[in-house]
C-alpha cells in the first residue's frame, strides 16, 4: 500500500483547485528538478504546464490532493524549470509515495494508450466511472488493466548464490532467474520450469519472499528464495549468455535498489555475511 494514496477510479467533482499531476512523455515524468531532488508538478489545471494532453485518467487522492495521469505526445519539450526522466532514473531522487503513485500512472497511461478499441467487436472503448477498466459501447465487453505476473527467483547452494547474465544486459551485469508464468501454472510450477530451461538445474524448497509491482510495461514480480536440488548449470547461449556461483564476497556487477531482484541478493548478502553493495 502507497502511503497516504487513496486510489479512485473516479473523482467527487471535476478538477479544481491544487492536483498532482504525473504527466509522462512516453514512459519519461515530467518533474522539477532541485539540488538533486524531484518534486512534482502541482497546479490548477494542466493547462498551467503548457502542455496538451492525449489522454488523462484520476488516479485517486495523495495525502488529500487529487492526482491525475496524462500522457502528452512523445516530442512534447518540458516546460522551463522541468525535465521528462525516465523512472528509474528518479527512484533515488523523488519520495516513496510519490514514486509509488508515479508506477501507478505509467501503467495506466500504458495501458490507456493500447486498449483504444474493444478486441470482440472492434468499436471504441471508454473509461468506466465506477471501476479502473474501460467498456465497449456496443457489445458491454470490459477491458480492465492488464497485469502480467512474473517469477524471480533467488537459489541458493550452501553459501553460493546463481546469478545469470542474460542477452539483454550489459556487459559484466548478472542477476537473479526470472520469467513470466504460462497458462495452466501456479507459481512455483513456473519457478521450476523457468529454473530448468534457463539454467538446466533443479530446485527444491520454494519460499514466498515478496512482489513488486514493475510497469515496464506491466508486470507483477512475484519473488522467491529456493535451494539448490540437482544439475549443473546449462545455457543456450541466446537468451542466457552466463551462469556462475558466487558467495557474497565475492559478487559481480548486480542490479540497483530499485528492483525487488536487488532485495533478494541484499537479503543473500546479509545472510551470509557480506559487504552491503551500495
Amino acid at each position: 500500500m502507497i502511503h497516504g494514496f487513496a486510489p479512485s477510479p473516479t473523482a467527487a467533482e471535476g478538477p479544481s483547485g491544487r492536483a498532482w499531476w504525473f504527466v509522462f512523455s512516453g514512459n519519461r515524468l515530467l518533474v522539477r528538478m532541485s539540488e538533486g531532488r524531484a518534486t512534482m508538478p502541482a497546479g490548477e489545471v494542466m493547462g498551467e504546464l503548457g502542455l496538451t494532453a492525449l489522454r488523462q485518467q484520476y488516479l485517486g487522492t495523495l495525502d488529500g490532493l487529487p492526482c491525475y495521469a496524462v500522457e502528452v505526445d512523445k516530442g512534447a519539450e518540458a516546460p522551463p524549470g522541468m525535465v521528462f526522466l525516465g523512472l528509474r532514473a528518479l527512484f533515488d531522487q523523488m519520495g516513496e509515495s510519490f514514486f509509488g503513485v508515479a508506477l501507478t500512472a505509467v501503467h495506466l497511461v500504458e495501458w490507456d494508450r493500447t486498449s483504444l478499441f474493444c478486441g470482440r467487436c472492434g468499436a471504441g472503448l471508454t473509461l468506466r466511472r465506477d471501476v479502473r477498466a474501460k467498456e465497449c459501447g456496443r457489445c458491454g465487453y470490459l477491458v480492465f488493466p492488464r497485469i502480467s505476473p512474473a517469477v524471480i527467483v533467488l537459489i541458493e547452494r550452501g553459501d553460493r548464490v546463481l546469478l545469470a547474465r542474460a542477452a539483454r544486459f550489459a556487459d559484466g551485469f548478472y542477476s537473479v532467474l526470472a520469467g513470466f508464468v504460462e497458462p495452466g501454472e501456479s507459481l512455483e510450477e513456473a519457478v521450476l520450469r523457468e529454473v530448468e530451461e534457463e539454467t538446466g538445474i533443479m530446485v527444491k524448497d520454494i519460499s514466498y519472499f515478496g512482489s513488486q509491482p514493475w510497469p515496464f510495461p506491466d508486470s507483477l514480480m512475484v519473488a522467491f528464495t529456493a535451494r539448490y536440488a540437482a544439475g549443473e548449470i546449462r545455457i543456450d547461449g541466446k537468451e542466457i549468455l552466463d551462469g556462475q556461483w558466487f558467495t557474497a564476497h565475492d559478487l559481480p556487477r548486480i542490479p540497483g535498489k530499485i528492483s525487488i531482484a536487488r532485495r533478494l541478493i541484499d537479503w543473500f548478502i546479509e545472510k551470509h555475511g557480506g559487504n552491503p553493495v551500495d
